[in-house]
């Protein structure tokens, strides 16, 4: 009998403000989705920023490190989904966001994604 796919939903919370934290999200999904478990990133509050080009792509865990995108690049080529939070009152400029990023989602949809998934990580 085979095992059912393990769902696992990432709720990234770090953003620019702590740089050593932003990679760390990036890098367990893409353990998880190599482990064939299925992945949601799901980037909200200050971690919004990090679906934005220029602060993914100028962002780095460490110092001379790869920047944030690498990670992401990594995470959706092994099979992660990369949600963003909408903000209210916030206007999204969709040039402005990486291609990465599979959709924008609500409080709303975050709250039935917490019920359904089998684990649910905050990093």
């Amino acid at each position: 009998m085979a095992q059912a796919t393990q769902r696992v939903l990432i709720l990234v919370a770090s953003g620019p403000s702590t740089p050593a934290r932003c990679a760390a999200p990036f890098h367990i999904a893409t353990l998880l989705a190599c482990m064939d478990a299925e992945v949601t990133l799901f980037l909200t509050g200050e971690a919004t920023q990090l679906a934005r080009r220029e602060v993914a792509d100028r962002l780095r865990a460490i110092e001379g490190g790869e920047p944030l995108r690498h990670f992401i690049g990594q995470a959706k080529s092994a099979g992660a989904r990369l949600l963003m939070c909408r903000q209210p009152g916030v206007v999204i400029v969709a040039e402005a966001l990486i291609d990465e990023l599979d959709d924008i989602s609500s409080g709303g949809e975050l709250a039935q994604m917490i019920l359904e998934y089998d684990r649910v990580l905050t990093l």
